[in-house]
């Protein structure tokens, strides 16, 4: 069983870094899910599935993985695109290139 290592990226719905700057170790699926028969719930066996460990740092998740035996690996995060401010008002500025129609 493996366990996977990495930075949790921002959601679409959220403009700030809130839950980005933890990293995360989680546990890859030991068996297949299975769809019960009686409700249509997706169930499986493995509790491992539903334990998330959140460390400070990638070095701390990597010595917890390494003290506990287990194998994993390292996602790096993606650098983070850089945006130029814009503000609202630069819609409406005299020296825009092409204007502003419906």
């Amino acid at each position: 069983m493996t366990a996977r290592i990495y930075k949790p990226a921002r959601t679409a719905m959220q403009s700030g870094v809130a839950k980005t700057k933890r990293w995360v170790l989680e546990h890859d699926a030991a068996e297949a899910r299975r769809v019960e028969p009686l409700m249509g719930w997706t169930s499986s066996g493995d509790m491992r599935q539903q334990v998330r460990l959140f460390f400070a740092s990638k070095e701390d998740a990597i010595a917890y993985a390494t003290r506990e035996g287990l194998a994993y690996r390292v996602e790096e995060p993606k650098p983070a695109a850089t945006r130029r401010g814009v503000a609202y008002a630069d819609n409406f500025r005299a020296n825009i290139a092409e204007p502003w129609t419906h």
